[in-house]
């Protein structure tokens, strides 16, 4: 496990002179928080004795049959009985990391892909191996050149890690015709697939896209999350599996927490019920729209010739490519004294790749923030480039690897 370089520098960015285009966080100021307070006072008055105590391993049957019915607008027909409620997405990978990795055993992930999971790949001694991607998603080819090199060599490859949905930190979107041919590889190669998907509701243009997990329920874990279309507080996720892994995620599950939280459960199962939640996504999408965007327009206005960044349709993140010879990490503290953060690409990386990448977040800030941080981003690029000009490539920080991350960078 790796302490993060970056998180102690994040201390000065949560002051309100810095815009912050860093941290993940949901805009929950736009839940219905008067509401929300109502469902768990009365989950309180009247099941606080149930909501108060220990719960099964599982999680909450009536939560788990609604879960159902949320992957449903994602093709996804499933048992609840299939479904292991987990606290957030988050412990869900690393229960299946722990069921499924021992040390030197090979996860292929994307390039870049999720610091999160790549900090508990980390953890449990994973040998993690990127796989290239580009405007349309993960690579189908790289993917079975990749497989095919590995298993040639001798390595276990326990199983591929993707997030095809508004990928975390890119943006970009798996397309579908690539999503049948990643199916089909992995597949004829026995390569699990664990499908990470907290954006996939959150498309700006289109409806949901079908998940992996609909076409192929016994080669793929499917991971998903409240933390992004309802509040992280409730820190509820889930995992969709076949049976034997799912046993095993149970039993997992009990040695980790031995029982999560039923209050949250409960509470999350109410909201469900009595809310109108998919009119309270389709206000999360549009206020999300306006915000990517604000950032599309100023990254137009103000970025300076050799940037370029993704489009994304949907999600929380731009991925931003700065010109030959600038490291993002090393720029990092001089764009916080210029009072703007960003997350650099680096930590998206295990190999210590990504130092010309910059992970920007549209989510929080309101629209006009989002223009001045991107103002004051490219204000320090060109003054990076100056430099660059000058003495030539700058200086790069010394230690390379995963930065584990704190919540609200994730």
């Amino acid at each position: 496990m790796v302490a993060s370089e970056v998180r102690a520098l994040f201390a000065v960015a949560t002051r309100p002179e810095v815009v912050s285009l860093a941290g993940g966080m949901p805009y929950v100021s736009a839940l219905p928080l008067e509401q929300v307070g109502d469902l768990v006072a009365e989950l309180v008055a009247r099941r606080g004795t149930v909501a108060l105590q220990y719960g099964s391993g599982q999680g909450d049957p009536e939560l788990r049959e609604q879960i159902c019915a949320v992957m449903r607008l994602e093709g996804i027909e499933a048992s609840a009985d299939d479904v292991v409620v987990t606290v957030g997405s988050q412990q869900a990978i690393d229960l299946i990391t722990r069921i499924f990795i021992d040390p030197g055993d090979v996860i292929l992930v994307e390039g870049p892909s999720y610091v999160g999971a790549l900090s508990t790949f980390a953890a449990y001694q994973a040998r993690v191996v990127h796989v290239a991607m580009d405007d349309h998603g993960l690579i189908p080819e790289a993917l079975a050149q990749t497989i095919y090199a590995l298993q040639a060599a001798g390595s276990r490859i326990k199983f591929l890690y993707t997030v095809p949905t508004h990928q975390n930190p890119t943006g970009v979107t798996l397309d579908e015709g690539r999503r049948i041919q990643v199916l089909e590889i992995c597949r004829r190669a026995g390569v699990l697939v664990v499908e990470d998907n907290p954006y996939g509701l959150l498309g700006f243009d289109r409806e949901p896209m079908r998940a992996l997990r609909a076409d192929d329920p016994e080669g793929v874990v499917y991971v998903g999350s409240f933390s992004k279309t309802l509040a992280p507080g409730f820190r509820v996720g889930w995992a969709l599996a076949p049976h034997a892994i799912r046993e095993k995620l149970i039993l997992a599950m009990e040695s980790a927490v031995l029982s999560h939280s039923t209050f949250s459960q409960l509470a999350v199962a109410q909201y469900l019920a009595t809310q109108p939640w998919q009119e309270q996504l389709k206000a999360f999408r549009e206020l999300y729209r306006e915000r990517r965007d604000a950032m599309l327009d100023a990254l137009e206005v103000y970025m300076p010739p050799g940037c370029t960044w993704t489009r994304p349709g949907g999600g929380f993140f731009v991925w931003l490519t700065l010109p030959e010879g600038l490291h993002s990490k090393a720029m990092l503290p001089r764009a916080i004294a210029q009072r703007v953060a960003f997350v650099p690409g680096t930590g998206f990386y295990a190999d210590g790749g990504g130092a010309q990448h910059v992970r920007l977040s549209f989510c929080y800030p309101e629209p006009d923030r989002i223009r001045e941080g991107v103002r004051r981003l490219a204000a320090v690029i060109e003054q990076e480039l100056r430099m660059r000009d000058t003495f030539g490539t700058g200086s790069t920080p010394g230690r390379t690897g995963v930065d584990t991350p704190s919540p609200d960078l994730a």
